[in-house]
């Protein structure tokens, strides 16, 4: 019996459209992250009513990345808060992050736009506000979060003079907590199977933070690296909130061991890499580490240090290059260098000057 053409048309239409779907290549790159030198006035206010969320990037068909507004936000002027991710699929939404709290609605929304999902799991990477920020709200959606243990004290505990790291919500606190086991470095503490992947919570070293999680999605062949590593911007080690040089140093060497030479690491700010990436990075801290320490073993103060300018080499090639910037990261090496104080409760108190 023959095929009448009308369906033979329709098959091969349909055949054609599984063909050009299994042959789509990722990441696909929606919107670049911004580039450039960004100015802002002295009294200059991120006005949050005017930062948008969009998908900036597509990893696989069912997991995106949302980023914010560029040349809007003073302190993520390339693209503003941080990067968050999102796995949807039938067994609903996996959310990396949740962006600064201000524009949790809009968060919201651009999920809302590609899945109406469950909210089911929410993993924080650190414990920054804009990566954190709108974390109560997509608690009170139902969103079970995960985290470092020292990301939830240092989430709850009070900053020094007496501010909260955030407002106290507790539908915003982690509930289901590990800790980094130095004796098990790079194994996760969590691994779910959702939506046809198998995700990995994996515990970092100190690094950026003293709570860092760095988040594996297997089969995309996808990791999230949050901040230990950027490429706008110089390096910068949260040391109040536990964060390191040598840490962020320690954090890349895992990272070679953590991903493939293919696999897609995602920083919370910059554009998406590779390990490879990673390594010209770490031989820059570790220049800069050797060179401070010696400085500051000779005797020289910090004011004498930032004023040697020992960043001059690597600032040509420095996307977002600032003095802000490179004094800061600067000022992280010195005081790392002697005298470093303990983490306590997901916290350092550093001397003050």
């Amino acid at each position: 019996m023959r095929t009448p053409l009308p369906l033979m048309f329709l098959a091969l239409l349909g055949s054609l459209s599984l063909s050009a779907s299994a042959q789509t290549s990722y990441p696909q790159i929606l919107i670049p992250t911004g580039e450039g030198d960004y100015q802002f006035a002295d009294d200059y206010q991120t006005p949050w009513d005017e930062v948008e969320i969009f998908v900036t990037e597509k990893m696989s068909p069912n997991l995106y990345t949302l980023h914010g507004s560029q040349g809007i936000d003073r302190n993520h002027p390339d693209a503003s808060g941080g990067r968050a991710m999102v796995l949807f699929g039938p067994d609903g939404v996996l959310l990396v992050d949740t962006q600064n709290r201000q524009v949790a609605e809009k968060t919201y929304a651009a999920i809302r736009s590609f899945t109406d999902g469950p909210i089911r799991v929410l993993v924080n990477s650190h414990v920054h506000s804009d990566h954190t920020g709108a974390n109560a709200f997509f608690g009170k959606q139902g969103a079970l979060i995960f985290a470092q243990e020292n990301l939830q004290l240092d989430l709850i505990m009070p900053r020094p003079g007496g501010r909260p790291a955030q407002e106290p919500d507790t539908d915003g606190y982690p509930v289901v907590t590990y800790r980094y086991d130095p004796d098990k470095a790079g194994e996760p503490a969590v691994t779910l199977k959702m939506n046809g992947e198998i995700v990995d919570f994996i515990p970092m070293m100190p690094s950026h933070t003293a709570g860092d999680t760095v988040v594996r999605f297997r089969n995309a062949n996808v990791v999230y690296i949050e901040d230990f590593y950027r490429n706008f911007g110089y390096p910068f080690a949260a040391q109040t909130s536990g964060g390191s040089i040598r840490g962020m140093i320690e954090a890349i060497d895992l990272l070679q061991t953590i991903a493939g030479p293919d696999t897609w690491l995602i920083p919370g700010h910059g554009t998406l890499i590779h390990r490879e990436d990673l390594l010209p990075y770490r031989a820059m801290v570790e220049d800069i580490l050797n060179r401070v320490t010696r400085m500051r073993n000779d005797g020289m103060t910090l004011a004498q240090v930032l004023a040697a300018n020992v960043t001059a080499p690597y600032d040509a090639t420095t996307e977002g290059d600032t003095q802000e910037s490179k004094d800061r990261f600067v000022t992280a090496v010195y005081d790392e260098v002697r005298d470093f104080p303990p983490i306590v409760n997901g916290r350092r108190d550093m001397p003050r000057r």
